[in-house]
């Protein structure tokens, strides 16, 4: 019973590795794929923008969408702004006939497009995670807003409202988040965000490529900070466990221990095989875990699909193994000196 305690409570911190890395790579691989479905070739966004993932404000004027669109190889601009609603999701605003010139408009699963000011739509992700249907209200920005379609997810937004409706309830009139360009050949994309950078030196422009390969987790420094302090805790756990385990079978193993010592075993013997079992106890953590993680995502994505999608990173699997393996090691190397340091009379004495 102590040893398969032992392997649950090291399979817990996989298990919290193997999740969080899901979740993060889940939720970048969601995020990428939703803003190249925009089809833009170019983003433009604030100079002072730092963070894809963050593009939430209103601190660009509408002024630049027909400026960019005067300039040289650009086909269409469009202008979206965007307004946090519930960390990491935002509600997007949309002028519905550009957003489908420019994207080919979004696949209705009920419902239809936006007509009314105080329309909304919801992808399939988020309707079901709210428990929400063409004909519901949600209230939002203190106003009831009527959902009048249900989209399929992959399309930028997770919710998505009038844009001169979210702009007037933000006190953003005529002001924008980002703006999306589509360049009469995408070949050209580099060449021509870098003439538009030159002709608009104040804003942040970007091909799409080069934009979406923010969204990796290791270039968000929150995200990359947090995962080390859980792989910290991770192995924390698992050596305290592993040097409790270990040491209370020390004590339990007293008589036994005395024993192999009386019949030669040296004192590298006796270490070797408490880390012998050390190792098994890890290798029997990680598989848990890893089965864990499997219930971990089910759990995710049936109850917060569109907060946090996660996806399995069979890539994780060996570094989560070698995590718990090296804390089972540590952890098992002073109750295995105190068992070599035994002497053998008093071993074979003990009751």
């Amino acid at each position: 019973m102590r040893t398969l305690l032992s392997v649950l409570l090291i399979g817990v911190p996989v298990t919290l590795i193997l999740s969080l890395v899901g979740v993060s790579e889940g939720m970048s691989e969601d995020a990428q794929h939703r803003n190249r479905a925009i089809g833009a070739d170019i983003v433009v966004r604030p100079s002072t923008a730092t963070a894809a993932i963050n593009y939430s404000g209103s601190p660009l004027s509408e002024g630049y969408i027909r400026a960019l669109e005067e300039q040289p190889h650009v086909k269409m601009a469009l202008g979206t702004i965007a307004y946090n609603i519930d960390w990491p999701l935002n509600m997007i605003g949309i002028d519905m006939t550009r957003f489908n010139a420019f994207s080919g408009g979004f696949k209705y699963l009920e419902g239809g497009p936006l007509r009314q000011p105080y329309d909304m739509l919801l992808d399939q992700p988020y309707a079901e995670q709210r428990k929400k249907h063409v004909g519901d209200t949600l209230s939002l920005l203190n106003h009831e807003w009527h959902i009048v379609g249900i989209i399929e997810p992959g399309m930028l937004a997770r919710v998505a409202v009038a844009k001169t409706t979210l702009q007037e309830l933000t006190d953003a009139v005529h002001h924008i988040s980002v703006i999306w360009v589509k360049v009469d050949d995408p070949a050209r994309a580099d060449a021509v965000a870098s003439q538009l950078s030159q002709q608009f030196p104040n804003l942040r422009i970007e091909t799409m490529s080069s934009y979406t390969s923010l969204f990796s987790p290791n270039n968000i420094a929150q995200v990359r900070v947090f995962r080390y302090v859980v792989i910290g805790i991770g192995v924390v756990i698992a050596f305290a466990v592993v040097c409790l385990t270990m040491y209370m079978a020390v004590l339990q193993r007293t008589r036994e221990i005395g024993i192999l010592k009386s019949l030669g075993g040296s004192k590298a013997f006796i270490v070797r095989v408490m880390l012998t079992e050390a190792a098994v106890l890890g290798v029997g953590g990680t598989i848990l875990g890893v089965l864990l993680s499997y219930g971990a995502r089910w759990a995710i994505n049936t109850f917060v699909p569109a907060s946090f999608p996660m996806i399995i990173v069979q890539a994780w699997w060996p570094k989560a193994f070698l995590i718990a393996e090296a804390a089972a090691l540590f952890g098992a190397l002073y109750p295995g000196l105190t068992a070599a340091a035994h002497d053998p009379i008093e071993a074979l004495a003990y009751e």
